[in-house]
């Protein structure tokens, strides 16, 4: 059974498993060359046709290989800027994830088989509104999710990173403001951007396409190990609501 949650930023929350869809890849459009142009010549002599060069194709593993540089670079520059404690850790890709969700002021969440206290979480989003002039609403997170349903939800708005933290025991939920950093952005829609949270401690950094937008203190009192997901928030009642689509979704955790 669902539960609602009392909410005076948002209407309440709803929890409802969500279904991971794998999204295809654009393949390119190959470009025409035009026709030669066709000159009078003499006849030339027979000669025999080049055979075609074969191209290398990349093996599996290599590709692995490659992925996993790009993944291990993204630590090391994250631990270089202070972000993370070490580079010591363990690295998942996960699966594409597509949701629509339309009831204003509530948002999903599709939890993960992964549980952490410090981690980063990032992908690349794409969302969309039925209604243009919508109110908040987004791709986000979820992490320091507690069996109460107590938890931290992070959301990328067009305006800005819309960060909340949930108590049930004492029936609210409300947005943490940052420590430094504006956490403002400016997409239109539809909106599309590369998003990343990264906890570390008692702190959370959002960084939109790279950059850090905003600097987050997070409660002391609260524990931080916790599961964490994936996450919908609508704006409208409209339609489909909010269209969301993950991709390039990966997790570190440090190792234990």
């Amino acid at each position: 059974m669902q539960r609602k949650t009392p909410n005076p930023i948002l209407s309440s929350i709803l929890v409802l498993i969500l279904v991971s869809l794998a999204c295809g890849t654009a393949q390119p459009t190959p470009t025409s060359t035009p026709e030669p142009t066709v000159t009078n010549s003499a006849v030339p002599t027979n000669t025999p046709r080049p055979s075609p060069t074969p191209q290398p194709t990349p093996t599996p593993n290599l590709l692995a290989t490659q992925r996993a540089e790009e993944l291990n670079a993204e630590v090391q520059t994250y631990f270089d800027k202070g972000y993370l404690a070490t580079t010591n850790g363990r690295l998942k890709e996960l699966d594409d994830f597509n949701y629509d969700w339309a009831q204003l002021g509530w948002y999903n969440w599709l939890p993960l088989q992964e549980s952490a206290s410090d981690f980063f979480l990032s992908g690349h989003f794409k969302w969309d509104s039925a209604f243009q002039n919508s109110d908040i609403s987004g791709c986000g997170f979820i992490f320091s999710l507690q069996e109460n349903r107590d938890h931290y939800a992070v959301f990328l708005d067009r305006a800005k990173v819309y960060f909340l933290i949930t108590d049930l025991r004492l029936g609210y939920s409300k947005p943490v403001g940052t420590t430094r950093g504006t956490g403002r952005v400016k997409f239109a829609y539809p909106a599309e951007a590369d998003f990343t949270l990264i906890v570390k401690g008692t702190y959370a950094y959002v960084l939109v396409d790279g950059e850090v937008v905003g600097e987050y203190t997070l409660a002391q009192s609260r524990p931080m190990l916790g599961n964490l997901g994936l996450t919908v928030l609508s704006g409208t009642n409209r339609d489909y609501g909010t269209r969301c689509e993950m991709t390039n979704l990966h997790l570190w955790v440090p190792n234990q």
